[in-house]
């Protein structure tokens, strides 16, 4: 249930009336009846601080707080009361700050720091926040209205001192305004919702409203959100070949009644289908599959901008989006292997190989790179030594093209890391042109150079800032090391080790390689020194992970036991299909360990039988020494393919239903 409160404290709120109402009326009303169009479910008027205070504690769900000098659209309301970025969200405008009003420095979607001498924004007098984050609030309200000795271990030690108590410009600061400022100031994660395309101003008199309202007037609202459901940022190819004409679809989505879950299925049949068609062969099988491949990528950005046009967000839809992403692009890469298999190359699931693995390492560091940015911005800014140097140049400038948006260095920057957008344009392109060799080849060479620009940037940027990222976070989680990791001995130097573990799995694949190729076995002290290293990589589970590129440790491990699953395929002398076949159930695993993370979820419920990485590999290696490299693969690969389709069933359907006194299936 989601209570939406307007807090009727502020100057603004006794003065300004709603054109057609009773002289006198304040704005409250109005803002309560947009609320309910915005989809509260309970709308209450707070008269001060205090009476907020109690609201909040009372609550059990999001809570909207809004102050009563707000003019805005409906749907302005509407995307913060639904937005999926948090669950603590503060509505940022671009606005000059008038008296009283708080001002807010934003990095990556966050806001860091409130009445900031660099500040972004300014604070647009609401917000959302969420259950876990509603304590905080209820004791902020009550310390803003002098009501409440301080709570235990809070920062301030005097009522007086709160944040936002006094405005910066020595005036006094609007009620809702200190509530940011203290939630701000307790290290909440808030996160900033940008008004873009839609219209909402804070007003302090009748001019300022009648202007304001004029303004929303002038503004066709359901135009408006069609267009904000277009990315604001996206790649050249999607915003030039897709985004062009994707809202229309979208329109006709919405008008039909087709939800994005259901865009996103059609999205994974269009892509099975190219699959199909890429394995099959022949000119007009490969211009086909091409032409589907594009529309399935354009689907793929429809079920993205539906979500946002409808407002219909989930957690099941979000992580559905990005399973179903990595799924649709594996599934293609295994038809490619095929068909260049089927056209005479010996090496054709090899290159699919390779490409997926790649790809998921990739990810892997994108996911991890991200998660630094994101801590980094949350702590307070500090002149490095080295700010002049390598990194703190690194970061200025891309900081500068990043804000460029027209400039031919920032559709560069965005198309040389090889986004999902090109990646499946460049696939459909060589397939049709020139068949799934050379497309294979093409994605390689390419994530390749993609891999090594991003990486060799990324790294001597995380040195310059010096974010321990990984010591914020369950390490033995997102490492996904299992229960043998945890008996082993506890060693340091986690990266190191992973690093070592990746280059014995990369030893042993190399030496297989040869030796099947030579008509000879791998000799069986390889395969048992490479899982040696592997181990002991495994031993750093419960070390530290304070180092400044220990960010890179997820991406390492994946590498490692990918390697060393295939090496175990090729010595044992699986079929290729079942090597590619075990190496996709992995890579779904872990991508819904980093879904969990960028979502801020839990583990899976059956995290556990996972058996994690080492011990998966352990049984690989007993396998291969055994003699039964093949049957080791299917029957793991199995079994882990169950534990996933159960685990996701318990997550999305049983545990939700259970909750909810009922059996319904997440939509």
């Amino acid at each position: 249930m989601t209570l939406a409160i307007v807090l009727a404290a502020d100057p603004a709120a006794g003065h300004l009336t709603e054109p057609g109402r009773p002289a006198g009326e304040p704005l409250t009303e109005r803002l309560a009846a947009q609320w309910r169009r915005a989809g509260a479910d309970d709308v209450r008027i707070a008269a001060d601080l205090t009476e907020l205070a109690d609201l909040v504690a009372a609550a059990t769900g999001p809570v909207l707080v809004s102050g009563a000098d707000l003019v805005a659209h409906t749907a302005v309301l509407k995307h913060l009361a639904t937005s999926p970025v948090g669950p603590t969200v503060a509505l940022v405008l671009t606005d000059p700050p008038a008296p009283g009003q708080a001002t807010v420095r934003e990095e990556r979607g966050q806001v860091v720091e409130v009445d900031a001498a660099d500040a972004t924004g300014v604070f647009g007098g609401a917000l959302r926040v969420g259950a876990a984050d509603l304590p905080a609030l209820a004791d902020a309200a009550r310390r803003a209205a002098g009501a409440a000795p301080d709570a235990p271990g809070a920062r301030l030690t005097d009522p007086a001192s709160a944040p936002g108590v006094g405005a910066t410009d020595g005036g006094p600061r609007n009620a809702v305004d200190r509530l940011v400022a203290d939630l701000a100031a307790r290290g909440t994660l808030i996160f900033a919702q940008r008004v873009r395309l839609l219209v909402a101003h804070r007003v302090g008199d009748e001019a300022q409203r009648a202007a304001a309202e004029a303004a929303v007037a002038a503004v066709d609202e359901d135009r408006a959100e069609l267009k904000l459901s277009v990315k604001e940022r996206d790649d050249f190819f999607t915003t030039f070949f897709v985004s062009t004409w994707s809202p229309y679809v979208t329109k006709a989505a919405a008008r039909i009644g087709i939800g994005p879950t259901g865009v996103t299925m059609v999205s994974v049949a269009f892509a099975v289908a190219a699959a199909v068609l890429f394995g099959v062969g022949g000119r007009p099988a490969l211009v086909a599959g091409a032409v589907l491949l594009y529309l399935g990528f354009v689907l793929d950005c429809v079920d993205g901008q539906l979500a946002r046009y409808t407002r219909h967000f989930s957690a099941w839809g979000g992580w559905l989006d990005t399973m179903a992403d990595r799924f649709k692009e594996y599934v293609v890469y295994a038809g490619l292997g095929f068909g260049a298999t089927h056209a005479g190359f010996r090496y054709g699931w090899a290159l699919a190989l390779a490409a997926m693995t790649l790809q998921t390492v990739r990810h892997m560091t994108d996911t991890w790179y991200g998660a630094l940015h994101d801590e980094a911005a949350r702590r307070p800014k500090v002149v490095s030594a080295d700010a002049g140097g390598i990194g703190g140049k690194l970061n200025a400038a891309s900081t500068r093209v990043q804000a460029d948006t027209g400039s031919v260095s920032y559709w560069l920057k965005r198309t040389v890391v090889f986004p999902i957008g090109e990646r499946w344009a460049l696939i459909a392109i060589a397939a049709a042109l020139f068949g799934p060799l050379v497309a294979l080849v093409a994605v390689l060479v390419w994530g390749t150079l993609a891999f090594a620009y991003t990486g060799g940037l990324r790294t001597l940027r995380a040195r310059w800032m010096r974010v321990p990222v990984m010591a914020t976070v369950d390490a033995g989680l997102h490492r996904d090391d299992g229960v043998l990791a945890r008996t082993l001995p506890t060693t340091r130097r986690p990266l190191l080790l992973a690093v070592l573990g990746a280059l014995g799995s990369a030893g042993t694949l190399v030496w297989a390689l040869l030796a099947v190729h030579g008509g000879g076995d791998l000799p069986v002290f390889v395969p048992v020194l490479a899982l040696v290293l592997l181990l002991g990589a495994a031993q750093a589970s419960r070390a530290p992970h304070e180092g400044s590129l220990d960010w890179l440790v997820p991406a390492a491990l994946r590498a490692a036991e990918y390697l060393f699953a295939i090496a175990v395929g090729v010595a044992g002398r699986a079929p290729a299909w079942l090597i590619f076949g075990y190496v996709l159930v992995l890579t779904l695993h872990h991508y819904d360990l980093t879904a969990r993370l960028e979502k801020r979820q839990s583990a899976p419920p059956l995290h556990a039988a996972t058996l994690g990485w080492p011990g998966r590999s352990l049984l690989l290696a007993i396998g291969l020494i055994a003699g039964y490299a093949s049957i080791a693969l299917a029957t793991l690969g199995a079994y882990l393919l169950v534990v996933f389709v159960a685990s996701v069933v318990l997550a999305w359907v049983v545990l939700p239903a259970r909750a909810r006194g009922g059996v319904r299936s997440p939509g």
